[in-house]
């Protein structure tokens, strides 16, 4: 994001007055457009039945059509991936924040690798964690697993020390012995991207074949080599019968052939004014966090500093998601409109004060909190804790990759 002369650089005791004031959050608004240029069509993430999230909102007084183009636990994800690809460095090396990882190589699923808190949807408390062991032990028995059915918001230090994007981007352990009554914090750090003024679209699909296959050429058979063939002879059988390629045996269910032009009504993405991207953190959220010293004590210091350092954090993983580019899946590529401001301070009062930040500046300023938050002897493990799957997540994990692969053959 650019810097102008009406924006602060955002330093170390400019973050720490506001989080220890009366600030209410930082801010980051702007607007986009599809890289393709103003009125380039863009489509979003579908859900249940193939329907897009759509819904009128109230902007600048005015009911407007919009529609969800990323919604905040995509950006979450996007963010935490940001922070990974930022401090995490593998599991064989320090790593400049806190991560648990579960390491699938060591069980013969080298093409899992590393699953970590960061990649894991429920971070700590994700079953894929709950399911691994740190040495022989499940992870949930160990001092480290242990942390989290004593932590809350009145001591929210031993979290901060192993799993501190849980402080930010929120966990529920409903999965952990306590069920629903499971450890809860709320998200402090909320992104999310909508069209405004939409308009949906059509999705048309055709395909002219050059060979010309005709439809009459078939059926097609399933042949034992997981391919087609037209001897009925040489097909596979099932109970005495020639299987066909899909239901017909039509050229089509093996891509071959003319495809009649259709219209797909409601899946054929939308057009819009432009799309708004906000990302907002919460300083009121952060407040409520507690972080007590092993006396039980706590101390304004230790907890600007806790504070201070997840904000930081929470700041960088915005900054380097953003500047990382908006491609949010085909056919959604997004680019920022001109003239831009970027972040700003948000004070009690509703001014907002313009700040900068870079992908460099922000990556300094988080290193400067953390290093403040260790002076005052918060928690922060620097090598990755390394778990292992356990026997039967391994199993789990090798039987559903099989049968994956057989539905293929079959299909």
């Amino acid at each position: 994001m650019s810097n102008t002369n009406s924006e602060t650089p955002l330093t170390l005791e400019i973050l720490q007055k506001a989080v220890k004031e009366n600030a209410t959050a930082f801010r980051c608004r702007r607007r986009l457009q599809p890289a393709g240029g103003p009125g380039d069509k863009v489509f979003p993430p579908t859900y249940e039945g193939g329907q897009y999230a759509t819904e009128d909102r109230v902007i600048d007084g005015k009911r407007i059509p919009c529609v969800l183009l990323d919604s905040v636990q995509s950006q979450a994800n996007r963010m935490e991936l940001a922070l990974r690809e930022a401090f995490y460095h593998g599991k064989d090396k320090a790593s400049d924040i806190p991560v648990v990882t579960v390491d699938f190589a060591g069980a013969g699923l080298a093409e899992v690798g590393e699953v970590t808190s960061l990649d894991a949807p429920h971070r700590l408390a994700d079953a894929i964690i709950r399911d691994s062991l740190l040495g022989d032990t499940k992870f949930r028995s160990t001092e480290q697993g242990k942390i989290l059915d004593t932590a809350t918001l009145a001591n929210a230090t031993g979290l901060f020390g192993i799993c501190p994007t849980a402080l930010l981007f929120g966990l529920w352990d409903s999965t952990g012995p306590r069920g629903g009554l499971g450890t809860k914090f709320q998200r402090a750090l909320v992104g999310e991207l909508i069209g405004v003024d939409v308009q949906s679209g059509v999705r048309s699909s055709s395909r002219l074949d050059p060979l010309g296959i005709q439809l009459s050429a078939g059926p097609l058979y399933q042949d034992k080599d997981g391919g087609w063939t037209l001897d009925e002879k040489q097909a596979k059988k099932k109970n005495g019968t020639a299987l066909k390629v899909g239901k017909d045996g039509k050229p089509s269910e093996a891509n071959h052939g003319n495809v009649t032009p259709t219209l797909n009504q409601g899946h054929g993405g939308v057009s819009l004014s432009y799309v708004l991207q906000s990302v907002v953190i919460s300083l009121p959220a952060l407040r409520r966090l507690r972080f007590p010293g092993v006396d039980g004590a706590t101390t304004p210091e230790r907890d600007l500093a806790a504070r201070t350092c997840l904000t930081a954090l929470g700041l960088a993983g915005a900054v380097l998601s953003i500047e990382q580019g908006c491609d949010l899946r085909s056919r959604c590529l997004l680019t920022p409109e001109l003239g831009q401001t970027g972040w700003e301070i948000v004070k009690a009062n509703g001014e907002a004060v313009p700040i900068a930040l870079t992908s460099e500046s922000v990556k300094a300023l988080f290193m400067a909190a953390r290093d403040a938050a260790k002076k005052e002897k918060l928690p922060w493990i620097s090598n990755p804790l390394i778990l292992k799957p356990s026997p039967g997540l391994a199993a789990l994990v090798k039987k559903s990759r099989e049968l994956a692969m057989h539905t293929e053959e079959e299909g």
